[in-house]
């Protein structure tokens, strides 16, 4: 059974409304602090001693509708913004104006930010500056038109804070949705590396195996296999598409994005993934089809392996042309890595390889052979005339472990 993708999210605001409600309560301890503080002053408490009564009631009791913006809706937010306005009128009921023309803050102090900031967080920063206009109003009413530089100072920093904080919230909120995309991305490309997995376990060896056998058996068979093997290529390239080797490095040009993928040293010793040295080799007229997985061998046998396939791309250049095209098979066998490197050349003459060793050129039997040999593996030309040069090579998997060992002592 396939495994689901979970894509977990995080509400970069969660922590402003915890954050939120804290500061509700705490400027409420702080506007009754005032009151007391200064009580043999106010001209009628009792009208204060009220007020506050219904905000700790209401501050307490609408906790959990600052817990997130679901529970923060719209009417709460009308309400919770006429506590604030009302509680700033009254001031002047409470208060003497003596006292308030000499600056004395309004019953509820900075707790009206409180419920500015409740605005900014649910709506951004249009609804920001809706509520702290109608607190700028009141703060007016409640000072008859002739505020002081306190009051000013005070209207301006709910304003201005407010509708900053609602415009963070609302990139912020952009940034998630970016964030739970690339997720959801990631989860489907993770989807996509398991279903070539699964093909390249299936099909793909039903295909690589019918291609082998035709062209041992021969004949029509040998015509099929052939086909066999285009259709393997392709449909390896289909499904490994984007499954290259992942860039390191990204960087930021005027005109996009540039990417380039970077080799990395390995700097201890370990297997390394063939499919990062081969994969400079691809272009235009070279094919290369991997699997999804990486494909590790010991460094040394990974070098040897890939400048082997190096050689045989060399040599289809040479006796080809250079408008031959080129195909690289790589197949992570259990116990073996085998490279297949095939061409659409002419083909190899009959006995060829073997005049060439006997006039002492030796690139096959060297170049190739030899680097295999020295692994514990075999390398093995199989062309046709007028069909194509195909190049497998073998590298076992034991073999190359021990040889990356004893090359670290």
């Amino acid at each position: 059974m396939a495994r689901r993708e979970r894509v977990m999210r995080m509400s970069v605001e969660q922590p402003l409304w915890r954050a939120l409600a804290g500061y509700r309560v705490l400027t409420m301890v702080y506007a009754i602090g005032l009151f007391v503080s200064a009580h043999d002053q106010v001209a009628r408490p009792w009208v204060a001693l009220g007020y506050f009564a219904v905000l700790v009631v209401w501050t307490l009791a609408t906790l959990p509708r600052v817990a997130n913006a679901a529970s923060c809706t719209r009417p709460f937010l009308a309400v919770d913004l006429s506590v604030a306005v009302i509680g700033i009128l009254l001031t002047r009921v409470a208060e003497s104006p003596e006292r308030i023309d000499a600056g004395a803050p309004t019953l509820p102090s900075i707790w009206t930010a409180g419920a500015v900031l409740a605005f900014a967080i649910k709506g951004g920063w249009r609804w920001a500056a809706f509520a702290s206009t109608l607190v700028a109003v009141a703060n007016l009413a409640e000072r008859s038109g002739v505020p002081t530089r306190d009051t000013i100072h005070m209207v301006l920093l709910v304003w201005i804070a407010s509708i900053a904080i609602g415009y963070v919230v609302e990139v912020a909120r952009a940034s998630e949705r970016t964030l739970a995309r690339a997720l959801e991305i990631e989860a489907a490309t993770r989807e996509r590396e398991r279903l070539a997995r699964d093909i390249h376990d299936s099909v793909l060896q039903v295909l690589a195996m019918v291609q082998r056998r035709g062209a041992v058996i021969g004949g029509e068979a040998a015509e099929l296999g052939r086909m066999a093997g285009e259709q393997e290529v392709a449909l390896r390239t289909l499904v490994s598409g984007g499954l290259v080797p992942v860039s390191r490095v990204s960087e930021d040009a005027a005109d996009g994005a540039l990417v380039r993928a970077v080799e990395v040293p390995d700097d201890d010793g370990g297997p390394v993934d063939l499919r990062a040295l081969l994969a400079p080799y691809a272009g235009a007229r070279v094919s290369l089809a991997e699997p999804g997985a990486p494909v590790r061998l010991a460094p040394d046998a990974a070098r040897e392996l890939t400048a082997a396939v190096a050689a045989a791309l060399d040599n289809v250049r040479t006796h080809a042309g250079e408008g031959a095209r080129a195909w690289i098979l790589v197949e992570d066998e259990p116990g073996e890595v085998v490279v297949t490197v095939r061409d659409d050349g002419p083909g190899i003459p009959e006995g060829r390889l073997a005049e060439a060793e006997g006039e002492g050129r030796l690139g096959v039997a060297l170049s190739i052979r030899g680097r295999l040999r020295d692994l514990g593996g075999t390398a093995e030309v199989i062309s046709v005339p007028g069909q194509g040069t195909e190049v497998e090579l073998k590298v076992p998997k034991a073999g190359s472990a021990s040889r990356g060992k004893a090359g670290q002592r």
